[in-house]
């Protein structure tokens, strides 16, 4: 993996994975954790293009899906700026976590755990304890 900055953001990029979703999937991330401000501008596409040497159509892809998103929001003549609604990004924080937990809970039943057992497993994990259930050796 190689890390990326264009101006105040920050780009882990792995070039063997598509490019599209990396971008998209690392901004959607920064502005729901608030690592990019609310109202702050974004990088044009042709210079993050640039400087993350990517084709300028595949910035664009992922700039028109956050848009889709509501989380930036173009400005005619100025670019694209992150939304200043601190509503929409807390929504989809929101709706990041709920199919983060959908995920979870489909590997955990794909395993054959139960519910109890999956709450074993985060109860010990939380206490410190990596073993199930808090079980000793």
């Amino acid at each position: 993996m190689e890390e990326q900055r264009v101006g105040s953001f920050r780009f882990l990029i792995d070039f063997s994975q598509p490019l599209y979703e990396q971008v998209l999937n690392q901004v959607r991330s920064s502005i729901a954790k608030g690592e990019i401000e609310m109202g702050s501008k974004m990088p044009s596409v042709r210079d993050l293009a640039q400087e993350l040497r990517m084709n300028p159509n595949t910035v664009m892809r992922a700039y028109q899906e956050l848009e889709r998103d509501g989380l930036t929001e173009k400005r005619r003549g100025l670019g694209t700026y992150v939304t200043s609604s601190g509503e929409r990004i807390n929504s989809f924080r929101e709706q990041l976590a709920r199919t983060y937990i959908d995920q979870f809970l489909g590997q955990m039943s794909s395993l054959g755990l139960s519910w109890e057992d999956v709450q074993q497993y985060i109860s010990s994990k939380q206490s410190g304890d990596d073993r199930k259930g808090g079980e000793r050796a």
